[in-house]
């Protein structure tokens, strides 16, 4: 049995007519009849997600007993120095924003203020590091304190 679909005859009689234009509605612009076919975002930032997911991040180094007492000698040597004002150069530990863990950064700077009381160090360019962060300090004022031996 043959359907009415697959009949050759079926549009035979509006084939040759020709195209239908609206006199009430204006036509459409070529911009916005292909919007309709544009992909539906129906997940708009999953993109976003996947990449802030993907992001790798570091986890915080907590320092031993032995690393802890080399960074304070540190940290005293440049109480004592602080006058002078000593170039440093810091690496410590911050926090991300939106997810576990963190990154490590480096800054050069000159010592303004070691703040035992908040318990960060200010370098002259208003840079605030907080003390618990710290897992080096290096500089010319500290070389007795690089070269100690326990």
């Amino acid at each position: 049995m043959q359907r009415e679909t697959d009949r050759p005859d079926r549009y035979d009689d509006i084939i040759h007519l020709p195209h239908h234009v609206s006199t009430i509605h204006p036509s459409m612009a070529v911009s916005d009849r292909a919007a309709q076919f544009s992909p539906f975002a129906a997940l708009t930032g999953h993109d976003a997600a996947i990449q802030e997911t993907a992001r790798l991040t570091d986890q915080k180094i907590e320092l031993d007993e032995n690393g802890k007492e080399i960074l304070n000698d540190k940290l005293l040597l440049l109480i004592e120095k602080i006058k002078e004002q000593p170039a440093v150069t810091v690496i410590f530990f911050v926090a991300d924003e939106r997810k576990a863990g963190g990154s490590y950064v480096t800054v050069h700077g000159r010592v303004r203020k070691v703040d035992r009381y908040r318990e960060v160090l200010i370098l002259l360019d208003g840079t605030v590091i907080p003390l618990d962060d710290i897992i080096e300090i290096e500089g010319e004022a500290l070389c007795p304190v690089d070269f100690r031996f326990y």
